[in-house]
């Protein structure tokens, strides 16, 4: 429905529309403009005070002769504060003005001119508590989109550099900000994904990011391997988009959506390449392989501590020396599930007595749980071992795809002995090998299918490529 050229139909009708009498944040002031009337609307709190004060000063200082009978002229000559753009669709004008856009009826006119001069309640850009940062650029993304879009500008000062800005939620009106390069972006992913997000019924992306990543590729639920990689990183955003990644950012997330993402892109991070290229390789190959002893140890240990005639001589200090009351298997899960309790519990604990509830988790569980017989020293270090090597990756996500694995493999290895051992692990490589990107991709290129010299660069941290223009003469 289109908005009449009536001022008092207009303001009536919106302020049923608003409920100014039941929303005390919703502020509207009535005036006149070179004798005419004329009315704002606005959020309280999204709108600068000092800014529209000077709006309101400069509107009120107008003539007669001065205010043009077109809206569109109105909006030129007399909008120096902020964006000024014209809407005529009523539901057009209702998002606008929830969304902290200040709206202006001028009766006469029959367009609403809207004046972009909000701001939001925002933290200041600070180290993000999540990717912890080893050397670099301590910003991190926060819950503002146009701050998160600037922090990577400042990085991409580059004209192919697009950001389109779309919204979904038929009662929140999200929006989502699409970034990529033109011209390295894969151009059929990136309809794909736009068609998608257009075509979106939903009422509301109420968990922002996953509630977005759920719509946008809806795999099965036993699916645990992450599709997307997140991070609140911008200088990780940046090189993603410069390697041809999509980057998808969701207002009040302080976290950027990377896609297409394979298992190589999930575990690569951002501080292998803020070091020389051998402590990176370092980095990177410590990173894959502690990630891979976190899903084999238990299994393998179980494995052995069932048949222990397998067990060389040079480790038998691996077998367990004190009777074991409790059968390893029940053991190795109970520890699983309780390490999951306490990681729990220190979110929900008040930060000044994290530490001093640490410590007592960490001597009760430690030495306690040996002494009373339920748990024995060797599986508490194995245990501790695969709970450290879990945080040697950045993604959640992955982190419990192996740990889901890892269960899987010690369930058959515990009822099937060295056949369960095997045809688990067959069952789990299967389900690495058969995953598919977003794009549609394999989950493990280049891997397969096999490309060498793309695979060498997922293991080896090489030098970045580049040119020099120096001549040995400058040089010298």
């Amino acid at each position: 429905m289109t908005i009449s050229s009536h001022f008092s139909e207009n303001l009536s009708r919106f302020q049923k529309i608003f409920r100014t009498d039941k929303n005390f944040d919703v502020v509207y002031h009535v005036m006149t403009i070179g004798e005419r009337q004329g009315a704002i609307f606005f959020i309280d709190g999204f709108a600068k005070d000092d800014t529209m004060s000077r709006i309101l000063q400069f509107f009120f200082s107008l003539k007669p002769e001065d205010i043009p009978e077109d809206a569109h002229e109105f909006s030129k000559r007399f909008t120096p504060y902020g964006e000024a753009g014209l809407l005529s669709e009523e539901e057009d004008i209702i998002v606008q003005v929830l969304s902290g856009i200040t709206c202006l009826f001028l009766d006469g006119y029959d367009k609403a001119i809207m004046i972009d001069c909000r701001t939001y309640p925002a933290r200041s850009v600070s180290e993000p508590e999540k990717d912890k940062v080893m050397r670099g650029s301590r910003d991190g993304f926060v819950e503002t989109l146009v701050f998160n879009t600037a922090l990577i500008r400042r990085r991409i000062r580059d004209p192919k550099l697009t950001m389109e800005i779309l919204t979904a939620g038929d009662s929140s009106h999200t929006d989502i900000a699409i970034a990529y390069m033109e011209g390295r972006a894969d151009m059929e992913l990136l309809k794909k994904i736009k068609q998608q997000i257009r075509n979106l019924h939903v009422d509301a992306l109420t968990m922002n990011q996953e509630s977005l990543a759920e719509c946008l590729y809806p795999y099965k639920w036993y699916n645990p391997f992450p599709k997307f990689k997140f991070s609140e990183r911008p200088d990780t955003a940046a090189a993603s988009i410069l390697e041809g990644n999509i980057v998808i950012l969701v207002d009040t997330s302080p976290a950027a959506m990377i896609l297409p993402s394979s298992v190589f892109d999930i575990i690569e991070e951002a501080d292998d390449y803020y070091f020389p290229p051998i402590t990176g390789t370092y980095l990177r190959l410590s990173r894959m392989i502690i990630s891979l002893l976190s899903l084999l140890l238990t299994p393998t240990w179980l494995l052995l501590m069932q048949n222990p005639q397998w067990i060389p001589k040079s480790l038998d200090f691996i077998r367990i020396a004190d009777p074991v009351n409790l059968p390893l298997i029940w053991q190795l899960f109970i520890l699983e599930f309780a390490i999951d309790g306490l990681r729990l519990a220190a979110i929900n604990t008040p930060s000044m007595l994290t530490t001093p509830l640490s410590v007592i988790a960490g001597i009760v569980l430690g030495e306690y749980s040996v002494k009373s017989g339920w748990f024995n020293s060797e599986t508490m270090l194995y245990m501790a071992f695969v709970t450290i090597a879990n945080y040697s990756q950045a993604s959640f996500e992955l982190g419990y795809a192996l740990k889901f694995m890892r269960l899987f493999i010690l369930f058959c290895t515990s009822l099937f002995g060295l056949w369960g051992y095997i045809i688990s692990l067959f069952i789990t490589a299967l389900a690495v090998v058969f995953n598919k990107t977003i794009a549609g991709k394999s989950y493990i290129y280049p891997l397969i299918p096999f490309h060498l010299s793309e695979l060498k660069k997922r293991f080896i941290r090489t030098r970045l490529p580049h040119t020099s223009q120096s001549s040995e003469k400058e040089w010298k």
